[in-house]
């Protein structure tokens, strides 16, 4: 399955301009202003899970953040970030996984991701996905998880996704993290549809 979602993702980015994709954006909100009332701060450690071609990676350094990795399972997405941010690109902590395999070398203050779990419709992937978000993420470090909505597209880039809200991230959290903020995100596609997102923002307990 990893080698069919790698081999997927590095034909979408290595073939298509950045805005000719559904979940493009030139602003990265309302991740921006989720990570603010976690309270991320530029000293903070973030990863962005599936960050691909993101521009959040951009806004972050343009906001001082100093330890930014972006994860994602395609070379070419990554290549397409680095080729974008030119010099600014050797700031950044570039890792080219699976998040459903992935086994962090160390630990972040704040996971974020936004779009990329609701491709997870295999329980054992779900799994190993949070598996990585607990190892990855410090006591009292928050997730921030981005998914469509319950009443989202079923489907995107060709592939079935998971809706979510809230709750039914929590539950694969587990007990061990608290949710702390949930909202709505009407995403307005490059082509002018909408797209209905919700954002869950859950703290690791200490």
């Amino acid at each position: 399955m990893t080698d069919d979602r790698k081999s997927h993702w590095d034909t979408i980015y290595g073939t298509k301009a950045e805005d000719d994709v559904s979940w493009f954006q030139k602003m990265p909100e309302p991740s921006m202003t989720l990570l603010s009332l976690a309270g991320a701060t530029p000293g903070q450690a973030i990863i962005d899970i599936g960050g691909g071609a993101s521009h959040l990676v951009d806004a972050l350094l343009d906001q001082g953040f100093g330890d930014v990795s972006v994860l994602d399972i395609s070379q070419a997405a990554l290549e397409a970030n680095k080729a974008r941010l030119g010099a600014a690109a050797q700031e950044v902590h570039w890792i080219c996984s699976d998040a459903t395999a992935w086994q962090p070398a160390r630990h972040y203050d704040v996971w974020h991701d936004r779009a990329a779990f609701h491709f997870l419709t295999d329980p054992a992937d779900q799994a190993g996905y949070m598996s990585a978000l607990k190892q990855a993420l410090v006591p009292g470090g928050h997730a921030i998880i981005g998914t469509f909505a319950p009443d989202g597209p079923e489907k995107c880039s060709g592939l079935p996704i998971v809706r979510h809200d809230a709750q039914s991230i929590g539950r694969l959290l587990g007990s061990g993290f608290e949710l702390v903020d949930s909202c709505r995100h009407e995403h307005k596609t490059p082509w002018d549809s909408v797209q209905h997102f919700q954002f869950g923002t859950f703290r690791k307990r200490a």
